[in-house]
This record gives C-alpha cells, structure tokens and sequence, in this order.
C-alpha cells in the first residue's frame, strides 16, 4: 500500500475475508467459486454445479429427456396400474429416523374407472406428515378397497414424481370427500359435489408497511444496469434513483467497463430504458454515481436512511437482478454490523474496503449495486459483495456462485458521502493516516510496515500518524473504540469516517499500549 492507508502487499490477511478479481458485469465475491455450467451465461455470473442427483428406482428406466432439459430430477414413467402410495410432501424414506409399521400389500389392479360401486366408502382420516400424526399414511395418500394405505415406494430418486403425483392424488382423493358428503346430506340422492370459496374481496389492499407495500413503493426507483465495454463485454447490475435530477447509486464494479468509451443503460420496473453515462467512480469505496442523459419527470428518489442506528436482527428487504432477474425481491435481516470485508475489482490488483452490514437477504451476481432496504423503506446499503461456500467465488470472481445467506452492503451514510464528491467534483476523496500497513504481517492488529521503503514514506512525519508519533513497527490495535485486527480492517473502519474528524487510536510498541488523538488527512482520487 501507499503511505496513505494501504499495504505493501496485495494479498489480503485471513481475519477480513476477501475474493479475487472480479468482472465488472457482476458483483465481488469473497472466496474463489467452483467452474461454473456451461449454460450459464456469462455476463450474468455463475451459479456453482448442482450436485448429482440420486439414480432413479431400479424398478422404472425414466424415459430419454428432451435435448437442454435438466436431466438430475427425471420423473418416472407413469405405471399400467394405479401407483401407489406418494410418500408425504418433501419426506424422504430413507432418511426416516423409525420406519412405518408395515403396511399390507396393495391390490394387483383397481376397478376400472368408472365401473367401482357407488357410493365409495368414506376415507380414513388421514395422518399429517411421513409418519406418526394419527397412524396413517401421507395426507392425500390414496387408500385400497381394505382401507389401509399401499405400500410406500423405496429409495429417493423418484422423490420429485412423487410431489407432484401426491397433489394430484389429493385432489382426488378430496373430491371423493366432496361426493360422499354430499350424498349424505342429500338423503341418498345425487348432490352438487362443487365446493364453494369464501367470496374473494375484489381490491385486496396490503399494508404499506408490509414487504409487499415496500417493494411495491420502491421498484419503480430502481434500476437494471447493462454495462459494457467498447469490445461489447460487460454485464448487469442494479442502481437506485439518487435525486430527481437522473443520477443513479450504484457499485463502482458494475459500471467500470463502460467508463472509458463504452455503452451503458439503466432500465425501469415498468421496462422504459435510458441511455446513461459515467458521473464518477471510487474504486477504494466500489461506489459509483451515473446519470440518466435524457432523465424522465417525476422521478422519484429513494429515501436514505441512518446506517449508523441500525441494529442486528432489524428486517431487511434487497432489491435488484439476480442473474439478470430484474426486479427481484428479497428479505431477511441485518445478522452482523461492521464487518471488515474486502472485495477484489477485477483489475487485477486493487481492493475495494468496507465496514459492511451483513444481511441473509439472498444476494446473488446482478444485485450488485441494489439498495438494501429497512423496514421503513429507506435505503440502509448498496449490496456488494457475498460470501459462497466451499471457496467458490462470488459476485465476480473466477466463477461465480449463489447466496448462502451471507450477503455484505456499504452502509449508506458512507455510500452518501462518496456520492456527494462524484456528483459535485467527479472524484472520491479519501480520509487517510498516511502509513503503510503491512498486510502479511502475522500480528493481533495492523502492523506499520518496517521495509520495503525509506522510514518517512512508511509514516509520512507530516502526516496525522507521524504528528501522533507513531513510528514503523507499531501494531494499531484500536481504532475509534473497535478493535482492530488486520490492515484491511484498519482501512475499512478509517474509511468511514471523513477528512477532518478526530479519532482516538491504541497502538502497541514494545508491548506498551498508548492511545492518541488522531486527526484524518485527506486524498484525492484513486491510484
């Protein structure tokens, strides 16, 4: 790093988490993905292999699917005879922790349709779930002529067939419920075996505080980005409406092919697109402000909230294009404040740095850029980056992959400070300590790098760490009140705060802790 706030070395230290480079088309992830499908597209990122599917029941060879059809969950041929009994929705027998009691074997062949006696004799009542409920088989599992269910079928490859025959053995099995009602009740004669709804209310209204009324007051401010370079390579993300005036929020990874001399669009929920183009960018921070060229009347601006008064467990809904779904919601809640993440931007060599809100909201390449949204409806981050399993990649790495529940967004009150220099000078500006941290260093903090330069670019005696008196070789441990573990972190909390502001900072020298009053300098600009 400079002597600023960066390191002298590009890898980032295990106590952040951290990804490779990523595309501009999608959204930074934190750990390497596994290769991606081939039929996945690839501007619109990677979703990681699906695993293999159980092989299919010995008993029935599933029929040759069609070319480009999925072939992990085939559905089983439908047999001569009626098929027994559909285990319960999603259960799956041989994972039962006890098994059934043993069920009779059922009948060679039914009646035929049509010609069984009438009336049919009322149902068991049927038991609720796999097994135990009231002792019988799956609700909606059809009986035979004993009135005890049929055998269950064995293994879980036909696991999917056997949903969606068990709904429509249910609806069978609920007409007859119907008929035989109905018979009674007309005294043996042929009733109506239809079965009347409650009447619908024809304006079903929701409360504009549910995450329906939500979503539905903030899609029309939000926006699918289509970026590209002047080769035509790029891709898709998401933006919200900043001001009335056309500027967009959104990530700086997102719009970064298309800034010098190439295309870039910003579609509506109501599909009306724009043409746009670059206002500013901050690499450092990954945020980035566009304007709509010919913006329309009436827009509307979504209201920002305060970043700094939201609490873990407080609900969260995000917003954006999933693998180019546009207009995709989704909710969940705040599960982490101030986590220290750095994201790769694909150039190869530079880290974007946040003190992230985390979200379970699903978070996926193409959200990138999207607001993340409180329970009030105002904007409390730019989702930017995801964490993926098994060292797959995520919004922009090698290759890409889903949500796991672990989604990171730039707290808006610092997104808005960068927001403000774009629009008003084009550049970010940058509060800094000006010392070089070492960032491979195997330390319980952020160590100030003792080679690599002469002493005075390593602390800068001029600037805000040098006037303190710290010296290379001191390990920062502390920073305005939160523990400081790593480089990246040190640079991820400096960072929001603004030029100016006074912090106090603990660091260690030979073991002695002291604490200083630090006042930031400032830089203009990306390197």
């Amino acid at each position: 790093m400079s002597t600023e706030n960066e390191g002298t070395a590009a890898p980032t230290p295990p106590a952040a988490p951290s990804v490779p480079p990523a595309p501009a088309a999608s959204t930074p992830d934190l750990t390497k993905a596994p290769a991606a499908p081939a039929a996945a597209p690839a501007d619109q990122g990677y979703a990681p292999a699906e695993p293999e599917a159980p092989a299919a029941p010995a008993q029935a060879q599933a029929p040759a699917p069609a070319q480009g059809a999925e072939q992990t969950q085939q559905l089983p041929p439908a047999p001569a005879a009626p098929p027994a009994a559909a285990p319960a929705y999603g259960y799956d027998q041989t994972q039962a922790h006890a098994q059934s009691p043993a069920q009779p074997p059922a009948p060679a062949a039914h009646t035929a349709y049509g010609a069984e006696a009438w009336p049919p004799p009322p149902p068991a009542v049927p038991a609720y779930g796999g097994q135990g409920g009231h002792g019988g088989g799956a609700w909606g599992a059809p009986l035979t002529t004993d009135g005890t269910p049929p055998p269950k079928p064995k293994g879980k490859g036909g696991m999917v067939a056997a949903v969606l025959v068990a709904a429509l053995l249910a609806g069978g099995v609920g007409g007859g419920v119907g008929y035989w009602a109905a018979e009674r009740n007309s005294g043996g004669g042929f009733g109506s075996t239809t079965i009347t709804a409650g009447n619908t209310p024809k304006d079903l209204k929701r409360d504009a505080g549910s995450v329906a009324g939500l979503a539905a007051n903030a899609l029309p401010s939000v926006v699918t980005i289509e970026a590209s370079a002047g080769d035509g390579e790029g891709g898709t993300g998401t933006g919200f409406v900043y001001d009335q005036e056309g500027h967009i929020l959104t990530n700086n990874h997102v719009v970064a092919s298309a800034a010098n001399g190439g295309k870039l669009s910003a579609t509506f929920s109501d599909g009306k697109k724009y043409e746009a183009e670059v206002m500013g960018r901050a690499q450092g921070y990954d945020v980035a402000v566009i304007k709509l060229k010919n913006p329309p009347a009436g827009l509307k601006p979504l209201p920002l909230g305060d970043s700094d008064k939201v609490a873990v467990g407080d609900p969260t809904i995000a917003i954006g294009a999933p693998f180019g779904l546009s207009n995709t919601v989704t909710t969940g809640i705040v599960s982490a404040k101030n986590r220290p993440v750095a994201s790769g931007d694909g150039s190869g060599g530079k880290n974007s740095y946040m003190s992230a809100l985390q979200t379970d909201a699903s978070i996926n390449p193409g959200n990138s850029g999207g607001p993340l949204i409180d329970g009030r409806g105002a904007v409390i981050g730019i989702n930017s980056a995801i964490q993926s399993a098994g060292g797959g990649g995520g919004f922009g790495g090698g290759g890409q992959a889903g949500s796991i529940g672990l989604g990171f967004a730039i707290p808006i009150n610092q997104a808005k400070n960068v927001a403000e220099s774009l629009i008003k000078t084009g550049k970010p500006v940058y509060p800094v300590i000006s010392v070089s941290v070492d960032l491979q260093a195997k330390a319980d903090g952020a160590k100030i790098s003792e080679q690599g330069a002469p002493a005075n670019e390593l602390v800068d005696p001029n600037g805000p760490a040098g006037k303190a008196g710290l010296k290379p070789g001191d390990i920062i441990t502390e920073f305005g009140g939160k523990q400081v573990d790593s480089g990246p972190t040190l640079i991820s909390l400096i960072w929001t705060y603004k030029p100016g502001d006074t912090v106090k900072l603990t660091y260690l020298r030979g073991g002695k802790p002291t604490t200083v009053d630090i006042t930031l300098g400032s830089r203009v600009g990306d390197k």
